[in-house]
């Protein structure tokens, strides 16, 4: 191995130190910058005495005294290269770590009986989830996001300031679910429903990066949150349904029908409370998922690749037009948030340093696929707002896949630059990072503008 190819494995290895490190919750950019020269300094010491830059490398991480715990945290996420080895020695369980899970554990679970208590409050003044369905819907995720946000917050250890301006912000939500008066067949109704969680959610993401708020990584790092965070959520909800298939079997047979408590209780206070839970889970759990999120992205990208391409083909042999009416605007635009969401993980999961191979080509092809799907809906959005007219709906949709448009164009743009080896992939999840308070801005306009705009139809 040349002297090149030893620095180049060097280099790779302090990128996958400092990409953990920086996943830290508990180390600012600047401690993990502060640790990146220490070690530097540390390796150039050994290999100055004649040791190899890997065996270097791994001595001064183990040399590393107080960070013990996230040293050995490292060596159980990289074992294969002898980690185990060089790192794992002594107690792995440390006292401060333990204390610390403690904590979160008691903090999330009230938080989680917070969530579960919120969306049984409106039944105090007359509310039935069953009947008040014009209630319910905008403001569910507020009975559960604020939770959330208050965990990560606290985990965080957020500034004063920055906890006023997310209360401000779940309070604005607030205001929009409940101030207008829309009716049961509103659009504006189901614009509110749709569109308020993803702008809380984001705010969600505020409480998430408190402890870095200009940290381009910790951008990214949200965005591994959120697809973890939905894994899990996911796997809580199809155990909540065996739970729930067992209290009706085994209630029925002693002549008990359970279903008032299930749609009353267990349902919508296990939802809320699970959003929480599922937030802890990432948090408590980071590795376990990150070993599986990759999987799902490299399993589903090439599906999701071929039905796009198979979409186009069969259009183009039909040279049929595509329908814009509410309910295919709705899926058009889910497929393409879907399209966005594993490119956003994928990146997020891929490590920066590596070089371009075929499954990068396969996400330049799916993202082109959606590129073409965007620009054909949006030319019949277009027409039908021409010769009909606009309505909330589609002024929602022609606003929601221009911005589809721009990410997925630019991003198109990147990729085929880092595929062609002239782009480097950081520009692309800088450019990914940087956009979510384009989405953020267009969720609080449909939510707060168009009701208003649109005469609350």
């Amino acid at each position: 191995m040349t002297a090149a190819d030893n620095e180049d494995e060097l280099e790779a290895q302090f990128a996958q130190w400092r990409q953990y490190v920086q996943r830290r919750p508990e180390l600012r950019q600047a401690d993990s910058e502060e640790l990146e020269d220490h070690l530097r300094a540390s390796v150039d010491q050994l290999v100055a005495v004649g040791l190899r830059a890997d065996e270097a490398f791994l001595i001064a991480v183990k040399r590393m005294g107080g960070l013990d715990d996230l040293a050995r945290e490292f060596a159980r996420e990289h074992s294969e290269r002898l980690w185990k080895q060089l790192v794992l020695t002594g107690d792995t369980d440390g006292q401060g770590a333990g204390t610390r899970s403690r904590r979160d554990l008691l903090v999330m679970v009230s938080c989680a009986v917070g969530a579960a208590v919120s969306v049984k409050v409106p039944e105090l003044f007359g509310m039935r989830l069953d009947e008040d369905g014009q209630f319910y819907a905008p403001n569910f995720a507020l009975f559960a996001l604020p939770w959330l946000a208050a965990f990560l917050a606290w985990r965080r250890q957020a500034r004063p300031a920055l906890i006023g301006v997310l209360l401000a912000l779940f309070g604005l939500g607030a205001v929009a679910a409940n101030a207008y008066p829309l009716a049961d067949d509103s659009q504006s109704l189901v614009l509110t429903a749709i569109h308020l969680p993803i702008a809380l959610w984001l705010v969600v993401g505020l409480a998430y990066v408190a402890d870095d708020l200009r940290s381009a990584r910790r951008r990214m790092d949200f965005i591994r949150f959120t697809g973890e965070w939905f894994v899990y959520f996911v796997l809580i909800a199809l155990g909540g349904g065996v739970l729930i298939a067992f209290v009706v079997g085994t209630f029925e047979a002693i002549g008990i029908v359970p279903e008032d408590f299930i749609q009353q209780w267990l349902v919508p206070c296990g939802v809320v409370a699970s959003v929480v839970v599922a937030g802890w889970l990432v948090e408590a759990k980071q590795s376990v998922v990150e070993n599986i999120a990759p999987v799902l992205t490299r399993l589903f990208t090439p599906l999701f690749t071929a039905v796009l391409l198979a979409f186009l083909i069969a259009l183009a042999w039909t040279s049929g037009g595509i329908d814009v009416e509410r309910e295919a605007l709705i899926l058009f635009d889910l497929l393409l948030v879907v399209v966005l969401g594993l490119l956003l993980y994928s990146i997020s999961a891929r490590d920066p340093l590596a070089r371009p191979g075929l499954f990068d080509k396969l996400q330049l092809a799916l993202v082109v696929s959606a590129l073409i799907i965007d620009v054909l809906v949006l030319r019949e959005i277009t027409h039908r707002i021409t010769e009909y007219g606009t309505t909330p709906n589609k002024a929602a949709a022609l606003g929601e896949n221009v911005i589809l448009l721009a990410n997925l164009a630019w991003s198109a743009w990147l990729m085929l630059g880092f595929v062609r080896r002239r782009t480097p992939f950081a520009a692309l999840e800088r450019w990914q990072t940087g956009y979510l308070p384009v989405y953020a801005a267009w969720s609080w306009i449909v939510v707060l503008v168009f009701p208003p705009l649109f005469g609350y139809l």
